[in-house]
């Protein structure tokens, strides 16, 4: 983002946005509205919303950089208009209390917006006439951070989609020395098609979304989601789902120490590791040589580990590639591993494999010179 070409008060309401932004809010574009085009004083904002995006347009103008902006949003909102239709001269909204010089004035107005826009996609929702909708709202639990938002177009099927947030359990303090910035969260979509009758109501379209750094935790692609039983609605389905995924939750943060512990088992055989993973151990690298060939062990982890074997890799500390790149050898899986053994043991049958397979690699390496 080229900040130094977008006039300092804009400069400062941006900045503050993305980096105190409660949400991971996003600069898609840049562009210049005035005479001078290299002053930037329009950008499209790509926020978060019910497990999806929203784009909207913030307007400044970069010769009259003390007014507020304008927020055009997306044209199947148009009839999104948050701050209109009130009388009240008294009331107060973020653009109404505008302050250029205050660089918190963007967040608060985003914020805002976003609440606003919630309680509008509600409101849509609710005017849908669909009794299992209905139901569905009326029974849903009444738990913080459920968003829903209604999709239609021409050229696809009216539908209604809730996210619902899970587990009343603060993730970002699960795993020590994590650098989260953002609080971690789980959540389930429900897809609930409108207006069609059915004898039997099916179940609707269920995915479990996470945030993306989780992921280095957790694999929501492993996890299998409960049946959906005929006649269920989302309220008697919740209980079930988040059971089965805290307990899952607990194992994967146990899994850190397991394989913290299996590295530290590595130690006497190779020495220390010259790199690794502090947080999550999924991966550790080492030293090691056979007479005067020295070469390095990476190893990486899954999260399914022990019942997965770690991937090796070899990597030549003296030989090149034409690129100049090290050689390294093909992902190492084939050698003995069993996940009932004790890790000191699995440590042992690695070394006892490397011992031969270093020479093997050796050879590969002088191959690939010679090429």
């Amino acid at each position: 983002m080229a900040i130094d070409t977008v006039p300092p008060l804009i400069a400062a309401q941006l900045n503050y946005l993305v980096s105190h932004c409660p949400f991971s809010v996003k600069v898609e574009q840049m562009w210049s509205g005035c005479k001078n085009p290299s002053l930037l004083d329009r950008f499209t904002l790509v926020i978060p919303y019910c497990l999806d995006y929203i784009k909207w347009d913030v307007v400044y103008n970069a010769m009259y950089p003390l007014a507020a902006p304008d927020i055009i949003f997306g044209p199947e909102d148009e009839n999104f208009q948050p701050f209109c239709g009130g009388t009240d001269k008294s009331s107060k909204n973020s653009l109404t209390e505008w302050n250029s010089k205050d660089p918190a004035r963007l967040l608060s107005l985003i914020i805002e917006l976003r609440d606003a826009y919630m309680l509008y996609q509600r409101r849509r929702i609710g005017e849908v006439d669909d009794e299992r909708l209905k139901f569905e709202i009326s029974t849903m639990p009444s738990r913080e951070g459920i968003e829903m938002y209604l999709s239609s177009g021409t050229e696809k099927p009216e539908e209604v989609k809730f996210a619902v947030p899970l587990l009343d359990m603060d993730l970002n303090k699960l795993v020590a020395g994590s650098t989260w910035r953002h609080p971690q969260k789980i959540c389930l979509q429900v897809i609930f098609p409108v207006g069609k009758k059915y004898s039997t109501a099916p179940a609707p379209r269920l995915k479990l979304i996470s945030s993306a750094e989780l992921k280095a935790l957790f694999s929501i692609e492993d996890f299998r989601l409960p049946p959906w039983l005929d006649g269920m609605c989302t309220a008697e389905y919740l209980p079930a789902l988040e059971e089965m995924l805290e307990s899952q939750i607990k194992e994967a943060v146990s899994s850190i120490e397991t394989r913290r512990k299996f590295i530290m088992a590595l130690t006497p055989h190779f020495g220390r590791p010259i790199e690794t993973d502090p947080v999550f151990c999924r991966r550790a690298t080492f030293l090691a040589s056979s007479g005067v060939f020295t070469f390095l062990v990476h190893f990486s982890f899954s999260l399914q580990f022990p019942k997965q074997q770690p991937t090796i890799v070899l990597q030549s500390s003296q030989h090149f590639n034409p690129h100049n790149a090290p050689v390294k050898s093909p992902n190492l899986a084939e050698y003995p591993w069993s996940p009932r053994w004790e890790l000191l043991e699995m440590a042992e049958r690695i070394f006892d494999f490397m011992a031969e397979e270093c020479l093997n690699f050796k050879k590969y390496c002088n191959q690939m010179n010679q090429q």
